[in-house]
This record gives structure tokens, C-alpha cells and sequence, in this order.
């Protein structure tokens, strides 16, 4: 099968794409290498050096005589996506190519306009191209189980059966979001689902958890090949942060009590997950929603992982919360769909956590401590425009 990957450059894309390459099919990877300006902005860098996409590709041919395709340009260019998926001419394409980070979208109002526009004008370059220019395309989008929130109900796959006034009818699960990142993807499944049913495209929008990890089958094949490893205050997943933190000897960073509790999953898992919706796409017209995580987890219970698989001393730090979000809350979400697939997941255990310590042990020279506390709030990211309004006033 001929699938292009969105975001190919980025922690979750380049093992993807390598992994779909690996399992025969012919990849092509799209990237605007927006991700490492964000570095640059930030002061930060990945914890694991990475190549640039070119010798990336270039080493994945040497050793294993597979050729992936690169698509330099940007989803917000409609020019370049349709001319790539003329190019290239994919039966599926999947969707990494979004500004990921809720601290980031939360930092202020330039970077919340950012994040909307970047993912909500991409994604609709690239469904109205796919409609086009050949609607059997199946996308695969990657959502995020942030879009629901933390409901006192079940969380169903996208989709819930209600009772209303003596009427049934089954009606996409109500999404209370929590940033203006979690927002943009509400907006993008909105989207998706919109176009599924007045052109009658197919899609898979795969709401996933927290991924941890940084190891694949692929990227352990060279050091040209490896992905993003993030750790810092903005970028960095949860468990990947505590690790660096426990090898730096810095404390374990808890926002708030702990008691936030996730769906979280294995980067291996992922890359399964997504495999097994190319494999198995959506009907023509049909908007079906995966969610793709795991197991789940509390803040606190993953920062006690850390503690015990670490081989020194760790200590936890409760810092005030910088978001806004329930820290005790009820958290139950169906996730069969992969399941039932045949997904045959990698649950989190001692020895998972104690080989993500040794990425962070083996890179510890280029952890910068700073880089790790919190730097975005929730509650003061829409006080920034007026305090620097107020600051440049005059008064008589």
C-alpha cells in the first residue's frame, strides 16, 4: 500500500513512517520541519540528537535497502498538498502534521491563534485535496483522548447512544477539551466528520493517549535513524520528564495532588495502532473514531514507576498545578477497536520504565534542568495581552 506520512520529521512520525516501510508498504514522508523551529524558539533541543530528514532517509536505505520518499512543504500551503498527493498518489495518508503541545497553545494569544490556524487550516487544505484529487483516500488522523476531558461517564469510542425525551439517537461524545490545542483537534474531528459525510470520504480518527518511549525496532538500527526524545516543560510527555528528571537528580515535577489520570500507550503501540487502521480502512463515507491508548494511569502512580525502577535516590515535588483541570476525577474510557484488530499491546511495567532511564542515562550530558519547569498558564495566558497594554498606556 502507498501511504504518506504527515509530520514524517516529528517524535511519533519518523518511527511510523520507518515501521510502515519496514512492513512493506511504500511510504512517503512530509515534513516542514516546523517541530525543530520550535527548539529554536524555546531554547530547548531533543534529548536524543537526531538527524535532518535527508540523511535520515539516506541511512534507512543503506540499511535496510528500503527508500522512503521526502515531501518538504507545509499543510498550509494548498498548493503543495495538492500537488503532492497528485505526486505521490497514496491509498492512505496519516495525519501526524499538527502543532502537538497544549502548554504551548496556552502560553499566549499569538501562540493560541498559531496552533488553531497551523492544525485547523492544514487539516482542511488536506481534506479538500483528498476530495478532489481521489476520495478512496483513507486518512488517518491522529486525534487525541484530550478532546473528551474527564466526564463522570464512561468515555465511549467517539460516538454515544442517548435518550432524549423519549427519542434515541447516537451522537458523537461531547468534547470538553482542555486547551486551545485539545480545541484545534475538536475542530479537525468536526471537520473530518463533516467532509466524511457530504463528499462520502473515509476516515479513522485516532484519539490517543500519552505515548512514553523512544525506542522502536527501527530507530535502534543506527543513530542517523533515531527519534525525538522531549523532556522539557512544554513539549515533554509526562513519563519521558520524569525520567530525565530522576537521571538528572532533579525532582520528580507532580502538578498539583496526582490525581490526574490518563490513557497512556507504548510508542511501539502506536505504530501498531496505526498499521492496523491502513490495513483495515473506514468504508467509503464512514467517520469511525479509535481510541488508541493502553492503559491508564495517574500522574502520581507513573511518578512512583519512576521512583522504583530508578537505581539512586528520586524525590517527587508537588508543584501548584499551571493548568486548569480536575486533579481527582473519575476516568473510564473504552478502547477495544485496536483490540479487536488484533493490536496486542506493550503495558507499562518495571522493565519498560528502567529502558527509558537508560535513553536519559546515555544522553545525560545534554540535559539542561532548566529547560524543565513549567513555563505556560492556564490562568495567566489571557492576561498577558493586557498587562502589556496596560504597561504601555499613559496616563495624565
Amino acid at each position: 500500500m502507498r501511504v504518506l506520512v504527515l509530520g514524517a520529521d516529528g517524535y511519533l512520525g519518523w518511527p511510523t513512517a520507518l515501521y510502515l516501510s519496514h512492513r512493506g508498504h511504500d511510504v512517503g514522508a512530509l515534513d516542514n520541519f516546523v517541530r525543530r523551529q520550535y527548539d529554536y524558539e524555546l531554547g530547548t533541543s531533543s534529548l536524543v540528537p537526531i538527524a535532518h530528514l535527508q540523511r535520515r532517509v539516506k541511512t534507512w536505505e543503506e540499511m535496510s535497502g528500503l527508500r522512503v520518499e521526502p515531501f518538504i512543504g507545509d499543510l498550509n500551503d494548498a498548493g503543495f498538498v495538492y500537488d503532492t498527493l497528485r505526486e505521490f498518489k497514496p491509498d492512505a495518508i496519516v495525519h501526524f502534521a499538527e502543532q502537538r503541545s497544549a502548554p504551548y497553545s496556552m502560553i499566549d494569544r499569538s501562540h493560541a491563534v498559531y496552533t488553531q490556524v497551523n492544525n485547523v487550516v492544514g487539516n482542511l487544505n488536506l481534506l479538500f485535496a483528498i476530495a478532489e484529487i481521489d476520495p478512496s483516500i483513507h486518512l488517518v488522523k491522529l486525534g487525541t483522548m484530550g478532546e473528551y476531558g474527564t466526564p463522570n461517564i464512561d468515555i465511549e469510542e467517539g460516538f454515544i447512544e442517548i435518550t432524549h425525551r423519549g427519542r434515541t439517537d447516537v451522537l458523537p461524545f461531547p468534547k470538553q477539551p482542555g486547551s486551545y490545542y485539545h480545541l484545534s483537534k475538536v475542530h479537525d474531528s468536526h471537520n473530518i466528520m463533516f467532509a466524511c459525510r457530504i463528499w462520502g470520504l473515509r476516515s479513522t480518527d485516532l484519539n490517543q493517549g500519552i505515548v512514553y518511549g523512544q525506542e522502536t525496532d527501527e530507530t535502534v538500527l543506527h543513530p542517523d535513524l533515531a527519534t525525538r526524545f522531549d523532556y522539557d516543560g512544554v513539549f515533554g510527555t509526562v513519563l519521558n520528564r520524569f525520567c530525565v528528571q530522576a537521571v538528572a537528580g532533579h525532582p520528580l515535577t507532580v502538578y498539583g495532588a496526582g490525581g490526574q489520570t490518563r490513557g497512556m500507550l507504548n510508542i511501539r503501540d502506536t505504530l501498531a495502532c496505526v498499521e492496523l487502521a491502513v490495513n483495515n480502512p473506514a468504508e467509503e463515507g464512514e467517520y469511525r473514531v479509535f481510541n488508541q491508548f493502553t492503559e491508564s494511569f495517574s500522574i502520581q502512580e507513573l511518578a512512583d514507576k519512576v521512583v522504583d525502577a530508578a537505581s539512586g535516590p528520586v524525590t517527587i515535588s508537588n508543584l501548584d498545578n499551571p493548568r486548569v483541570e480536575k486533579e481527582q476525577h473519575y476516568y473510564r474510557a473504552a478502547h477495544t477497536k485496536l483490540l479487536d484488530l488484533g493490536l496486542v499491546p506493550h503495558l507499562l511495567d518495571r522493565s519498560t520504565v528502567s529502558s527509558i532511564l537508560a535513553v536519559a542515562e546515555r544522553h545525560r550530558d545534554r540535559i539542561d534542568v532548566n529547560a524543565i519547569a513549567p513555563s505556560a498558564n492556564w490562568r495567566t495566558a489571557g492576561q498577558k495581552g493586557r498587562v502589556r497594554s496596560e504597561a504601555g498606556s499613559s496616563t495624565s
